[in-house]
């Protein structure tokens, strides 16, 4: 969008929040990049000059504005909507895989060479996997000096830097202030929080809608690795170097999360699983829009806009949970995977909840006893046979994953029919197109629309809500009464 200089100065001058994340607004004359909804005077249009990341912005040499901290802006959309190589490698730089294991390590992972990757990055975002890397790494640096008081020495190695020299260098150029200066102009002082909990603002576009979000969340909820608490959503993350407990709370124009960490450098991770989960990137206005467009799904989507796709914050769980809720109620879903927890989950300890376990790893799983599974043979044999893919690396289901190989090697596997398939793909690939043409609740919700209530009619005729027809099922739930549906009470505790 950045090459569209009509419609971004448009943007500009009219502060659009819409577009923050989408491109990055620098000005010739101070030196400065900005988000589109920057609150300042916008500049005149001659002296503009758009990027598509921030990390394009930083290499033409400009730094972030003080006043609409660009880097905060929700990320762009176009990540989570694509299944290309620059859409793959941008969610895996995002989930720290280059400062884990290097621009080879990202390569390895995508199956490409570091040339290629390097040129398709650098034509696309105008920067490449190290420079998209150290603008994160600034990010989290600046996160934890104004909202956190670790310790600046600290800050370096958790922020990801491998030496208090480049940190220092980074953050200079980037804010133009020293970190001691960063931490000093933080807004407000820092928020009441336990000794060892970081709290931070999950910026998203508005509208939201938190019903069916947090709903399908805690009403799927596995005991013990999720519960609802206080208002706030609750579960257990495995993450590189540790484990953390996370609280998201939805409000009005951002979500509260409330991060405890084992390992402070793990913090640009959970945040970016965290943003995945609740689909915080996506476009709502575009996604409503195109929906709207059909007169059948106008007055649904009008109740209630900006549906989110509920994901996962482990895409290896989730298709384990997946098979473990094949023809079965969701309240047998859930005791079957709590079963699972307690028996094989790393226990964890929890002061403030009910929070128990760590959900098993597949390479713990691959030990299972077939008999000690309460559920018939058919289905052991899928469950043991995906474990089994999964941990041998068969099967990719990772952020950087082909979407359409991934759908492939599923179907390969026995007992994974279009239902199983499909519901892996919208929650844990997030591919924002994946149909379940054949679930029960979409059947029900077609009947009462007086929608086409075949699979086959359903599909032809959901063919006017692509590329969203992940959004259309959320739309589709929404007509029935299942508890996915509602946002629990702040006072009530669901396990």
């Amino acid at each position: 969008m950045h090459e569209d200089v009509e419609r971004c100065v448009r943007a500009v001058q009219s502060k659009d929040a819409r577009f923050d994340g989408w491109f990055y607004t620098a000005v010739v004359t101070t030196r400065i990049y900005c988000r589109p909804s920057c609150p300042v005077v916008p500049p005149k249009p001659e002296n503009m000059r758009f990027y598509p990341s921030a990390a394009a912005a930083q290499q033409a040499g400009f730094r972030a504005c003080k006043r609409c901290a660009p880097d905060a802006s929700p990320g762009s959309p176009s990540w989570n909507e694509r299944a290309d190589l620059v859409a793959r490698a941008m969610r895996l730089i995002g989930d720290g895989v280059v400062d884990r294991e290097g621009v080879a390590g990202l390569a390895t992972r995508l199956g490409y060479s570091v040339r290629q990757i390097q040129r398709q990055l650098l034509a696309e975002l105008g920067a490449g996997p190290l420079a998209l890397a150290r603008a994160q790494r600034a990010q989290t640096a600046r996160l934890l000096l104004q909202t956190t008081s670790v310790p600046i020495s600290d800050v370096v190695f958790a922020a990801g830097f491998t030496s208090v020299r480049s940190f220092n260098d980074t953050v200079r150029e980037v804010f133009h202030r020293t970190p001691t200066e960063l931490r000093a102009h933080a807004a407000g002082g820092l928020p009441a929080v336990a000794p060892g909990t970081l709290a931070l603002r999950l910026p998203f576009r508005q509208p939201l809608c938190p019903d069916n979000l947090f709903g399908h969340l805690v009403a799927t909820g596995v005991p013990g690795v999720e519960e609802w608490r206080d208002g706030a959503y609750r579960r257990t993350l495995r993450l590189p170097h540790g484990h953390a407990l996370v609280a998201l709370r939805p409000l009005p124009d951002h979500i509260d999360c409330r991060l405890t960490l084992t390992d402070l450098r793990d913090l640009a991770t959970a945040i970016n699983r965290c943003r995945w989960l609740l689909d915080l990137d996506a476009d709502p206005v575009a996604v409503d829009e195109q929906l709207r467009a059909d007169p059948v799904l106008a007055q649904e989507v009008g109740k209630n806009p900006g549906r989110r796709v509920p994901r996962t914050v482990d895409a290896a769980e989730f298709a384990v949970r997946a098979v473990l809720g094949q023809q079965v109620s969701t309240s047998a879903a859930r005791t079957l995977a709590g079963r699972l927890v307690v028996a094989h989950g790393e226990p964890i300890d929890d002061p403030d909840g009910g929070l128990t376990h760590l959900f098993p790893q597949v390479s713990t799983l691959a030990t299972l006893d077939p008999e000690q599974l309460a559920m018939p043979k058919s289905r052991r044999t899928t469950l043991l046979t995906l474990i089994s893919a999964l941990a041998g690396g068969e099967l990719d289901l990772s952020l950087g994953s082909d979407w359409d190989r991934a759908r492939a090697q599923l179907a390969e596997l026995p007992g994974f029919g279009p239902w199983t398939i499909e519901t892996v793909a919208m929650r844990a690939l997030g591919d924002p197109d994946a149909f379940v043409a054949t679930d029960l609740g979409i059947r029900r919700a077609a009947v009462e629309l007086g929608l086409p209530t075949t699979p086959a009619g359903l599909t032809e005729h959901a063919k006017v809500w692509r590329p969203w027809r992940a959004y259309a099922v959320q739309y589709l739930w929404a007509t029935g009464e299942h508890a996915i549906n509602r946002l629990p009470d702040r006072n009530t505790d669901a396990p």
